[in-house]
C-alpha cells in the first residue's frame, strides 16, 4: 500500500515538473482576485479616514489595500467581503448611521 502512495507521489511530482517547465498545460488553475476596497468604501459614502476607523485599521493600511500594495487577510478580508455583499447591514451591525 505504502508503495502505490510513493509512486502517485513520484507521478504527481514528475507532473509538476513538466507544468513548470511549459511541457505539459495544468489540468486546472485557480486565481483568487483581491477585494476592490476603494470600490467597497465609496458604495459607503465613508471617507477613508471613517472607514479605516470601522475597520479598526490604520488609515495608512487601507490606503494600501485600496493602492494594491498590499493585500486585506483574516479579519479584515471577510468584513470587506461582508460589506461588498451587504453595505447596509455591515454598517447597521457596526452601529453607523447607513449612508
Amino acid at each position: 500500500m505504502k508503495s502505490d502512495i510513493f509512486d502517485e507521489l513520484k507521478q504527481s511530482m514528475k507532473e509538476a515538473v513538466q507544468i513548470a517547465r511549459g511541457e505539459t498545460a495544468p489540468s486546472r488553475s485557480f486565481s483568487v482576485e483581491p477585494p476592490d476596497v476603494r470600490a467597497i468604501r465609496e458604495r459607503t459614502g465613508l471617507s477613508q479616514a471613517e472607514f479605516a476607523r470601522l475597520l479598526r485599521v490604520n488609515v495608512k493600511t487601507l490606503q494600501n489595500w485600496e493602492q494594491h500594495r498590499r493585500t486585506p487577510t483574516g479579519a479584515a478580508a471577510a468584513l470587506l467581503t461582508i460589506f461588498e455583499h451587504e453595505p447596509q447591514a455591515a454598517l447597521r451591525a457596526l452601529h453607523r448611521q447607513a449612508a
